[in-house]
């Protein structure tokens, strides 16, 4: 094969973006056929199927049978939004950022609650900040795993038993694809469209009891959208863990979530979850070994995503050019295998550096992640004679 031939086995799906994911494999619009459409979810079996994706979630996480679980509006950001307006201001918070959505986190925190006692730890995109230098005697507000960076944190060794604050964790792209020890995690936030492939709006929100008391003993200073209240009268609503949600939730979207979550116990699950995701990024961290165009821009392995993968392209002639050359250099290839039905969305996010990123997630088949790398060595080939020729 020539460097410009098209490779001649296709993904059969390729569907590779970062959100909304793949849908599970053998997913088909059938499996929805018993959605509670033109039915309240106040109503009985409208809550039963409301309780039934709470639980499941538990069973499959391992979530500890004394954290809540709730389903809440607005996606992982709501669900980030409201553990921030309820939780923070009673002591000082550091905030963790290395990529797009932990510098969101530190936005909203410092210029839109103005809190004072905040410390923020950053770090360029494709590493972490130091851990060793978290203070937990305050709140700690992370993400576990950086979807628009690659870059994830290894474990949780670094948070201790005994931290006097609340640790606070982004997931959305960790859950159901890493190892999440939740005596370490007091609130864990995701949404259904990514590991799992589910549908967007929706998002999770676990408490542990440590969290729950801080809800129950400390009033925020500031006004409370109806929104993200979770207390009344000082008690935890309860109703919101128990299918009561706040708001009117997509009974169509809770199927596709329990269709999720039934595919998912039928592999499994979790550890088959992990297994399938790990399967996928080992297919394209052989693929760079041998691949002197890319590279990780996560530098360090062992904080290496196994679920949003992103890549840097080190050409010597692409990486002499500007910033903003690179990026189209990058948007040519995504573009090209768009066009091709191979690769869809692949493009790296528009606040990190220029380069490619690929899901790789548990819904993905690790078949296509095979027959997509041979794709990206075609495209670039491309890609790079036209660079040449100009």
């Amino acid at each position: 094969m020539t460097a410009t031939e098209r490779p001649a086995a296709r993904p059969a799906n390729p569907h590779f973006s970062s959100g909304p994911c793949a849908k599970r494999p053998g997913w088909s619009l059938k499996n929805l056929e018993k959605a509670l459409v033109g039915r309240s979810h106040r109503s009985k079996p409208g809550k039963a199927r409301l309780v039934e994706a709470i639980e499941k979630t538990r069973t499959i996480l391992g979530v500890p049978a004394d954290y809540r679980i709730g389903i809440v509006p607005a996606s992982d950001t709501g669900a980030v939004e409201m553990a921030l307006w309820s939780l923070l201001g009673a002591r000082g918070v550091d905030l963790l950022a290395w990529e797009s959505f932990g510098e969101g986190w530190v936005t909203d925190v410092v210029k839109q609650l103005k809190l004072k006692d905040t410390r923020t730890l950053k770090a360029p995109y494709g590493k972490l900040p130091d851990l060793a230098d978290v203070n937990f005697k305050n709140d700690v507000v992370f993400t576990w795993n950086g979807t628009t960076s690659g870059v994830r944190v290894p474990n949780g060794d670094w948070i201790p038993a005994d931290r006097e604050g609340l640790t606070i964790c982004d997931a959305t792209s960790a859950a159901f694809a890493q190892d999440l020890p939740w005596a370490k995690l007091d609130v864990v936030t995701f949404s259904w469209q990514k590991v799992l492939g589910g549908e967007a709006a929706h998002g999770m929100l676990i408490l542990s009891p440590r969290a729950v008391e801080r809800l129950e003993s400390y009033t925020p200073a500031w006004p409370m959208p109806k929104i993200f209240r979770m207390t009344k009268g000082g008690k935890l609503i309860e109703g919101i863990f128990k299918g009561e949600t706040i708001n009117t939730p997509s009974m169509i979207c809770v199927e596709d979530y329990l269709d999720a979550l039934n595919w998912a116990e039928s592999i499994g699950g979790l550890k088959s979850l992990m297994a399938r995701a790990n399967a996928n990024a080992a297919v394209i961290a052989e693929w760079v070994e041998r691949t002197p165009w890319a590279a990780f821009l996560a530098e360090d392995v062992v904080t290496r995503s196994n679920t949003s993968v992103c890549l840097r392209i080190v050409d010597p002639k692409v990486a002499a050019l500007s910033d903003d050359e690179q990026a189209a250099f990058a948007k040519k290839i995504a573009d090209m295998l768009d066009k091709e039905g191979v690769a869809n969305d692949i493009g790296a996010y528009r606040d990190a550096p220029a380069g490619l990123r690929i899901w790789a997630g548990a819904t993905v088949e690790v078949d296509d992640m095979r027959a997509l790398m041979p794709w990206l060595d075609w495209a670039f080939a491309e890609a790079r004679a036209a660079l040449a020729d100009a």
